[in-house]
């Protein structure tokens, strides 16, 4: 903590809520009003939060090294001379002449994805005189406006699920905490808030906006730039949910019979080439690495990089093959959702990931049991299908290429919000159809 922090931080976090004040109801209804305020004061809180948790409990890491080991150098590089700030905010990790001094200080400078969060940082420093809980707060502003997109994505196509909609996309505790802070966790999680966002305004709304048109773009952008897997995860689910959308308005149901092979074979195509292109400027992410990625992922945070962040464990040997990452994946998808269970539990961090785990387990458990006559129909949903494709997908994604609960619980908070919907989705599932049945009569 430095003097800067308790001039500049209140100063903004002053000026954040006015601006939040006067955007409210450009972006809310009276039913979403009551949720605003709230799901941002909890992104503010949780961003000074967690750089108390590095500085205090870490003594250091990820998010220090962003910035007082990263944009922080940038800032200073902006005071001596504009010029070398501008070259070593747009720089693609080259030491060009003139800034050596100060990109030799920068721990992730040549890491590009590690990189890019230094950058928005250092951006947001110009704002904040480089001070650290400042820009933390600008970091959760975003994480909040994406959280926020997220919810209001899902409200549009069933309002009446708003209350379930608002816990899974701006409550869930690890989520809000582990996606606010100065992080590369809070660039993901608000891309993929905007991302859906798009999608639903521009394929379901079926409106066009060059404005929306640009935040999708700028949403894939940044995902493919900071975490590639996310995409490989979430292009193919995004594709499904609108391919199933189209299907579910058909009426006949011989026209559906007739269409889902060729859907299918158009989906599934259209999957192949967005991961083939996903993974066409990195080859750890094409095809034939993909396993061999995982492998030296989880070895790496499970017993070298990611020894420090809480309690590993292992889904067996990996072999660096297909087939072999393919085998682990109900084990990969069970440790993503449901573990640590509580007996697993090694230290106080580990005990909120261990209860949200064991409420999903309750969740799952009620909806399957509860709802067994209407399980496999609410499945039929578009909405319930794009969510568990892409939870369930990205809970193997992370679960088979981490090793480590503490990493674990950062890694997976994108899958939170969309599996918790689906199981809302399901829950309700009854409620929904008969409010759907009316509306197709009154039609």
């Amino acid at each position: 903590m430095e003097l800067r922090d308790f001039i500049v931080t209140p100063i903004l976090l002053i000026i954040i809520c006015i601006g939040a004040y006067l955007a409210r109801p450009y972006f809310t209804d009276p039913t979403t009003k009551k949720y605003f305020f709230p799901a941002l004061i909890v992104k503010l809180i949780a961003a000074l939060a967690l750089g108390f948790l590095y500085q205090f409990y870490y003594d250091g890491g990820d998010t220090y090294n962003y910035h007082t080991h990263g944009s922080r150098h940038i800032w200073e590089a902006f005071m001596d001379s504009p010029l070398k700030g501008v070259t070593l905010l747009f720089s693609n990790g080259n030491y060009s002449p003139g800034i050596y001094q100060y990109a030799s200080k920068i721990v992730f400078f040549q890491d590009p994805a590690s990189y890019f969060v230094v950058q928005v940082a250092a951006v947001f420093d110009l704002i904040t005189f480089s001070t650290y809980s400042a820009t933390a707060l600008l970091f959760s502003v975003i994480s909040f406006a994406g959280g926020w997109a997220l919810f209001l994505a899902f409200y549009d196509r069933y309002p009446e699920l708003h209350k379930w909609q608002a816990f899974a996309t701006l409550f869930i505790p690890s989520a809000v905490f582990w996606g606010s802070g100065l992080m590369k966790d809070t660039l993901t999680f608000s891309s993929i808030g905007f991302l859906t966002y798009s999608l639903s305004y521009l394929f379901f709304r079926k409106r066009f906006s060059f404005m929306v048109l640009a935040l999708m773009i700028l949403s894939i952008w940044v995902l493919f730039s900071v975490k590639k897997y996310i995409l490989l995860c979430f292009m193919p689910a995004a594709i499904l949910w609108v391919y199933a959308n189209r299907l579910a308005r058909i009426r006949s149901k011989v026209l559906k019979v007739l269409i889902t092979p060729f859907a299918a074979l158009l989906l599934i195509a259209s999957g192949y080439y967005s991961i083939i292109l996903i993974g066409e400027d990195d080859s750890r992410y094409s095809l034939n690495r993909l396993a061999l990625t995982a492998r030296i992922t989880a070895y790496d945070i499970g017993f070298y990089s990611g020894r420090d962040a809480g309690s590993g464990y292992s889904l067996g040997e990996l072999d660096g093959t297909f087939k072999g990452m393919m085998s682990k994946a109900p084990e990969a998808i069970n440790v993503s959702l449901f573990r640590p269970y509580i007996w697993e539990v090694r230290n106080p961090l580990m005990f909120l990931s261990a209860f949200e785990s064991l409420v999903l387990i309750v969740l799952t458990v009620y909806a399957i049991v509860s709802k067994r006559l209407l399980f496999f129909r609410a499945l039929g949903d578009p909405t319930v299908i794009f969510c568990l494709a892409f939870s369930l997908t990205f809970a193997f994604a992370v679960g088979v290429s981490t090793f480590n609960f503490g990493t674990l619980a950062r890694y997976k908070i994108p899958l939170l919000p969309f599996y918790v919907l689906a199981i809302g989705n399901i829950l309700l599932y009854s409620n929904n159809e008969r409010k759907l049945a009316v509306l197709d009569e009154t039609e």
